[in-house]
């Protein structure tokens, strides 16, 4: 039963792709903990994998294999689905870096933290994990 919610911000993708620590902990707490991410944080992702991968000589056919069994453990949340939290999170999230408003409205709609590595986020009423800490909440400490 998956009892933890988390947001995954479109950094945390593009690690979980292209490194080894992010998928494992995707993989060990997929059954006891939701994944969310926002649809535009896809895209976002999938933006810098088309850029970064390759210049590591990671095939595009090899990265999108990867991405698609990360996905297999996330749940994506429709852009319709986020907008009526979008003016709060926009609010929130400021002149930092308004693109990251999805992840910010995931986080207010589902009462759960952020995974990010992104400081943007430090400051907006939503708690954060960075993959250094974040397994402390997945495993309920």
């Amino acid at each position: 039963m998956q009892s933890r919610r988390l947001i995954i911000d479109a950094n945390i993708l593009v690690r979980a792709v292209l490194g080894v620590r992010v998928r494992e902990l995707i993989e060990r707490y997929c059954e006891s903990a939701a994944f969310y991410v926002a649809e535009s944080n896809v895209e976002e992702a999938l933006q810098y994998l088309a850029d970064l991968a390759p210049r590591r000589g990671i095939p595009e056919e090899v990265w999108r294999e990867s991405l698609t069994a990360i996905m297999s453990a996330v749940q994506i949340i429709p852009q319709v689905e986020l907008a009526a939290a979008e003016a709060e999170a926009m609010a929130r999230i400021g002149q930092r870096d308004p693109a990251d408003w999805p992840a910010v409205a995931g986080a207010l709609q589902f009462d759960c933290p952020v995974w990010t590595e992104d400081e943007d986020f430090f400051g907006t009423g939503v708690a954060t994990w960075t993959t250094a800490t974040v397994e402390i909440f997945l495993r309920g400490e």
